[in-house]
């Protein structure tokens, strides 16, 4: 990422910039979904093929490097995951300590696995993320600790990179749509500004539609279009498996808002169903990524069956999060226990086809060649 160091600027030095060879990720073709939803031009930018496994590591670089310049001894974050994890995995590479609150029993083992190997202090507090913001706002204002939650400033510089690299894959244009997950808002506007800023540097002649796309039961922002375009968000009680947009009073939607209206893009929700389909079908194209980063097709499909974008554009998807985030869920998925009966509804058909369950069979050639052919894969 930091080939793009001199439109980065945070550092007095470069010399100071803590690096795990983060960015450079892959801009992966989607065929199969390309033909399912005719669209010839149909990406995948996989942010989840950082070296943590996550979009924060871009974000987290720059900002970490600037706490070591600075002098500080502690850093810390909230986090649902991600950020946990990006953050401790850089603190230990500048020889810093870290400070992780997460929610209890909500956040994925997968990445809370990374922040304690990682060397960080863990703390599970009884509250939902943004109890464990408030509480570290507290900790922060009392203490010499560096924040490095979004609203970080240094943190959007970094996360602003993939748009270099969007546009530089496809030869210095930018597609006409950019898909993105919304969780705590950051990333999308961190986005706009990066092909903004190439827009004004002359490089690209033009801005993508920029959309987020949220989780029924974590869409404070969809909300807030639907009842004043945006003008004001009224925080709600998240609740989705996708948990690392599980956050219901988002810290940078004013930001967030601003994009999706300069982009003349969308904001919408979708259901749990829906990202669990969408998921699988990223799988099936050899692209795992984790239950948040589904939500980008799943809110492409919306969108192309209201005719908002059309076959003959060009699509990219963000992808935030690698699969083993969070292997549970998908387990759960394959082995037919992660949805109840009443959010499956009417995709149960399309449900069971993506299904592939590991199965017991008998320790001979007969049996095996049975369930190659489709005989026990349920």
């Amino acid at each position: 990422m930091w080939r793009f160091r001199e439109l980065l600027p945070v550092l007095e030095s470069f010399g100071n910039a803590v690096t795990l060879r983060e960015g450079n990720t892959p801009l992966y073709p989607l065929p199969q979904a390309g033909r399912r939803l005719g669209i010839d031009q149909l990406f995948a930018k996989h942010q989840g093929m950082n070296p943590t496994g996550s979009f924060k590591d871009t974000g987290m670089t720059s900002a970490l490097s600037v706490a070591k310049e600075r002098g500080f001894e502690w850093v810390a974050c909230a986090s649902t995951g991600n950020t946990s994890a990006a953050m401790a995995a850089y603190a230990a590479r500048a020889g810093l300590r870290s400070l992780v609150l997460i929610p209890e029993g909500k956040i994925a083992w997968g990445k809370l696995a990374q922040a304690m190997d990682y060397g960080a202090v863990t703390c599970q507090l009884k509250t939902d993320f943004d109890g464990c913001v408030k509480v570290l706002g507290e900790i922060v204002r009392q203490e010499k600790i560096y924040l490095l939650n979004s609203v970080n400033p240094y943190r959007l510089e970094g996360q602003k990179t993939p748009a270099f690299e969007i546009a530089e894959a496809l030869e210095w244009t930018v597609p006409d749509h950019l898909i993105v997950p919304g969780g705590n808002l950051a990333n999308s506007s961190a986005l706009g500004k990066g092909f903004k800023e190439l827009r004004e540097l002359g490089l690209v002649a033009r801005m993508p539609r920029i959309s987020v796309i949220q989780a029924e039961g974590a869409n404070p922002l969809v909300r807030s279009f639907a009842a004043n375009h945006g003008r004001e968000l009224e925080p709600v009680q998240a609740d989705t498996r996708a948990t690392a947009i599980r956050i219901g009073n988002p810290a940078s939607w004013r930001k967030a808002v601003r994009v999706i209206q300069d982009t003349d893009g969308w904001c919408l929700d979708v259901s749990e169903a829906e990202i669990a389909i969408a998921k699988a079908e990223l799988g099936a194209e050899g692209l795992g990524c984790e239950p948040a980063s589904a939500v980008t097709l799943a809110g492409l499909k919306k969108l192309r069956a209201e005719g908002k974008i059309g076959g003959g554009e060009t699509v990219v998807l963000l992808l935030t999060g690698h699969t083993l985030k969070d292997a549970d869920y998908t387990i759960d998925f394959h082995r037919g226990t992660l949805l109840r009966n009443e959010e499956i509804g009417g995709y149960a058909a399309e449900i069971e086809a993506l299904r592939r369950n590991a199965v017991a069979v008998d320790a001979n050639p007969a049996a095996v060649l049975n369930a190659m052919k489709g005989g026990a894969h349920r």
